[in-house]
């Protein structure tokens, strides 16, 4: 039996009691299980009776072993009987315990807050237009040309976006340091990969031509004993390499894609530019509609889901430097900063990304929108596409938490049409839609699912 008291901060405490029979059968069942670790003069260990050991150690010898046997069960059966969605282990305190009466404790946990919400439909979002440039354009076509670039050797002093290969060796007051020397090391000049002033002093020096540069190290240089430190680097140019580009004209088009013509790549080349705008244009209204519909709505949130969320990050944080073979310890050792002031930053986009999911769940449930099997086949075929796979393989694969978490997907995406179907674009001040060029940011729903689904 339990009762549920509601408390301020999004928390609830279950005042659970436990009958005398489920106490004595539990404190029996730990007596079994650790009678063994008790010494009673004129028994063997593990032989002594009950009575004899909770006369000796006292009436609360099997008490801790009793209510960890007892605990789950009625802290189940009560937050399943208030339907309670905790968020976070409960903080417990016994209540009541005598001889002969029954055990009540109670059970203060933090819990999924309820929404109020507000506007949803009818949202106002900026209209937004972009135009394709031929200078866009170009910018693709040349990034075509970079791919299949070659260098030749160059007879002349090293320039700027020039590939050159060096013997170096670097040295502090006169003593050489670890990782300061080099033999045929390659570097592109304007690449800033070497210590500020280095690339330069570089421009201007001819093959085999041998020179000393000074330079000071950054003071937030990650090896601590270089740190704001003057260096002399003994260099040698090896050769000088240019970049060639190809033209781009027919033959380009012809060799490096399937268009017999420099017109045709530059015509297929805008049609992925606006196809790419269209959806960044997508992407923002989309941003924008959700921000305003979290932003009006209302919700106490828990400590302990913002630090789920923060957890959540660092996690995926830690997966992408193990793929580099670094840890999150290295990463904060290089950028001298701690787990703390981390968290810290995180803490603000934690809280709107937790708002955000719980306003996009209240939504949901007010809808009634649910996830039928033929919308999550259909996020099934497209994940399986995206990732090369046949579709009934990889539907087969799924565990039941991946197929709940397609689920969710299935009812995010559903929720957030509900929100931009009914959305009203506007026009910018002066009577045009905002202008971009930039990419767009990763929607508030992408985000949400990377974040659970790293959980």
């Amino acid at each position: 039996m339990a009762t549920l008291e509601k408390l301020p901060g999004s928390k609830v405490k279950l005042t659970i009691e436990v009958s005398e029979e489920t106490l004595a059968a539990a404190t029996q069942e730990a007596y079994l299980k650790t009678r063994g670790k008790f010494n009673i003069p004129g028994f063997r260990k593990g032989k002594a009776p009950r009575a004899m050991i909770e006369n000796m150690y006292g009436p609360l010898a099997f008490f801790d072993d009793a209510f960890d046997i007892l605990y789950p069960a009625a802290y189940g059966e009560a937050v399943k009987e208030h339907s309670v969605q905790a968020v976070d282990r409960p903080d417990v305190s016994i209540e009541q315990f005598e001889i002969g009466k029954p055990l009540v404790f109670s059970a203060t946990v933090s819990v999924k807050p309820e929404v109020t919400l507000g506007q949803y439909k009818g949202i106002e979002v900026l209209k937004r237009e972009y135009n394709v440039t031929d200078e866009m354009v170009n910018q693709a076509i040349d990034a075509e040309r970079e791919k299949v670039a070659r260098y030749i050797e160059a007879e002349r002093p090293v320039q700027d976006g020039d590939l050159v290969n060096l013997d170096y060796s670097g040295s502090v007051d006169g003593v050489k340091f670890d990782g300061g020397t080099a033999e045929g090391q390659e570097l592109t000049i304007g690449s800033h990969t070497f210590i500020p002033g280095f690339e330069e002093q570089l421009v201007g020096m001819t093959a085999g031509e041998e020179k000393d540069i000074e330079v000071t190290f950054p003071e937030e240089y990650h090896a601590e004993s270089l740190k704001g430190k003057k260096a002399v680097f003994a260099v040698k140019i090896n050769n000088i390499q240019v970049k060639e580009l190809p033209e781009a004209d027919d033959d380009f088009a012809k060799d490096t894609s399937e268009f017999e013509t420099i017109a045709e790549l530059r015509d297929a080349k805008r049609k992925e530019i606006e196809e790419r705008l269209k959806k960044n244009a997508e992407i923002e209204k989309e941003n924008e509609a959700i921000q305003k519909v979290v932003e009006g709505a209302e919700v106490e949130i828990p400590e302990a889901m913002v630090e789920r969320q923060i957890d959540a990050s660092l996690q995926n944080i830690a997966y992408r430097l193990a793929s580099q073979g670094l840890s999150l310890e290295d990463y904060f050792r290089y950028t001298n900063t701690t787990e703390k002031a981390m968290r810290d930053d995180f803490r603000k986009d934690a809280h709107n990304r937790v708002k955000g999911q719980l306003v996009l769940e209240a939504i949901a449930k007010a809808e009634n929108i649910t996830a039928d099997e033929a919308s999550v086949d259909e996020k099934l075929k497209e994940y399986a596409s995206r990732s090369g796979g046949d579709f009934d393989t990889f539907k087969k694969s799924l565990t039941p938490d991946d197929t709940a978490y397609f689920e969710d997907q299935v009812i995010v995406d559903k929720t957030i049409a509900v929100i931009m179907n009914s959305s009203v674009e506007k026009e910018a001040e002066g009577g045009e839609g905002e202008k971009k060029e930039k990419p767009a940011k990763k929607t508030a729903k992408k985000a949400a699912a990377k974040e659970e689904k790293a959980e």
